[in-house]
């Protein structure tokens, strides 16, 4: 894809109209395409950072205190490093959270056992 590629997505209402967004969308494609050659898929690059533990208990002020963690810092500066852009610590821990890398449903919340229970039968890279 390139400038007129951008150009005709600008116009495009069914999407984020934020060129600096859409290059960014086409560049992180392109640098996840090395990424998949170089570590052999991106769920085996994402893995290898799994946290080691979760907190005990996940409270709603945990969450509020931890928008972005050690290993989201982590992974964004190395994502930065390979070319990647709008790939910041706080939009990495969302992607860790939406891709179950990470398990911070509250204590109490219909969900966090059943996503425990995918995480635990789940096949890491």
């Amino acid at each position: 894809m390139g400038d007129a590629d951008i150009e005709r997505l600008l116009g495009d209402a069914g999407i984020i109209r934020h060129r600096g967004k859409i290059a960014s969308t086409i560049n992180n494609a392109r640098r996840a395409l090395e990424l998949v050659e170089e570590e052999g898929s991106l769920a085996r690059y994402f893995w290898r950072h799994e946290p080691e533990s979760r907190p005990k208990t996940v409270t709603w002020d945990w969450i509020r205190a931890n928008p972005a963690t050690e290993i989201s810092k982590a992974i964004s500066k190395d994502l930065k490093k390979r070319g990647w852009s709008f790939v910041g610590p706080t939009t990495v821990y969302a992607f860790m959270q939406a891709m179950g890398l990470v398990n911070d449903h509250v204590e109490g919340c219909v969900c966090r056992a059943e996503c425990e229970a995918e995480r635990q039968a789940f096949a890491r890279p």
